[in-house]
């Protein structure tokens, strides 16, 4: 593994104004130095458009520079790098949601595969430009510089219908259950062929369930809140049987830095062509709920700051239906190779997080 330094480096985060990128551009602003820090999102209307203005309200800094501008297109991408340079590159920008995909499936090649292409050529024509110029520059300077690290987010959805739990990074992953898991699952093979032709190091994540603060209102524990609170019905899926390995924004945030800082290591095979510098990893919790918990415990919680009335019937406002297109029954991350390599697990209990969730919502919408 390539050690990396974040300090005094310029760092491109694709989907700034989204739930997990503008959480990494805030943990960056603090905790690195004279580091560069380049965000770019497209503030689509898939979700409410003031939330992510909101988000990034809270990130005005010297050191932050945003771009409205979308990765699907080529020459923004391009302009992009030929600027600024980026030395380390995180894409999180993507078109995110299992059902959605199916009502909506032109989004998901758009940014999802076109997009993260674009970033992909983009990091590639940045590999071996040192040698041009190191007669004059030696080769540290800028604009110099290759890409030392792109890191993107993939998903637990590649997983699909696995019967074999915990979910490892070992297993087969060719039988995704919805486009939005099929364009994830090929993320990874294109970052795997970028890597092995241009010898980019790049490491892909694959997230679980997030949640937490100013997340995104399409998830389950946002969308539950907002009935509950107006009086509706939810609708508990598989008739409360499925279990998530929900995982807290500050635990994916700590691991997505950590993952920053190790690259995987370049080497030259026996044929004398580059091992591919890849890597994937699962970041999550290791501890699937039960949904029927997880909606108990969310509804707990909204009492306990206020959201909910003291007096609320829960029970009156819950609904178990069928499983629906494209989702799965369970979800279960091994977190090994993440704690092998980097020292660390996601350990922010569902119950804390739901806390803080649901804090932040009674700040956010009723104060």
């Amino acid at each position: 593994m390539q050690k990396i330094s974040l300090d005094h480096k310029t760092i491109l985060v694709t989907g700034a104004a989204g739930f997990i990128g503008s959480n990494l551009v805030r943990r960056l602003l603090r905790n690195t130095v004279d580091t560069q820090i380049i965000g770019i999102d497209n503030m689509n209307a898939y979700y409410d458009v003031s939330l992510k203005e909101s988000r990034l309200n809270e990130l005005e800094a010297p050191a932050f520079h945003f771009i409205r501008g979308d990765i699907a297109d080529k020459p923004a991408v391009d302009d992009i790098f030929e600027k600024y340079h980026p030395q380390i590159v995180v894409n999180l920008a993507a078109q995110a949601g299992v059902r959605y995909s199916i009502e909506n499936p032109d989004a998901y090649i758009q940014s999802n595969m076109l997009g993260f292409y674009n970033i992909l050529e983009a990091c590639r024509h940045t590999m071996g430009t040192g040698i041009a110029c190191a007669d004059e520059h030696s080769g540290s300077c800028p604009q110099c510089a290759p890409v030392e690290h792109l890191v993107y987010a993939s998903s637990s959805s590649v997983y699909g219908g696995n019967k074999k739990v915990p979910f490892s990074t070992d297993d087969s992953v060719d039988n995704p259950v919805s486009l939005y898991a099929a364009t994830k699952k090929s993320n990874e093979l294109m970052a795997h062929c970028y890597s092995k032709l241009y010898n980019i190091p790049a490491t892909g994540l694959r997230f679980f369930t997030v949640y937490g603060p100013a997340g995104r209102p399409d998830m389950a524990y946002f969308g539950f809140t907002n009935k509950l609170l107006k009086g509706e019905t939810i609708q508990i899926y598989n008739y409360g049987n499925c279990r998530r390995d929900f995982t807290y924004i500050d635990d994916i945030v700590e691991g997505i830095i950590r993952v920053m800082q190790g690259a995987p290591e370049k080497k030259t095979g026996e044929d004398g062509l580059p091992i591919p510098p890849y890597a994937v990893y699962n970041i999550g919790g290791g501890q699937p709920e039960n949904l029927l918990d997880f909606v108990t415990i969310l509804q707990e919680e909204l009492v306990r700051a206020g959201v909910l009335p003291r007096d609320y019937d829960f029970e009156a406002h819950k609904q178990l239906v069928p499983m629906q297109p494209g989702d799965v029954p369970v979800t279960y991350a091994d977190a090994t190779a993440l704690e092998r390599d980097f020292g660390f697990t996601p350990k922010i209990t569902l119950r804390e997080g739901l806390r803080a969730f649901a804090e932040w919502y009674k700040g956010y919408y009723q104060s």
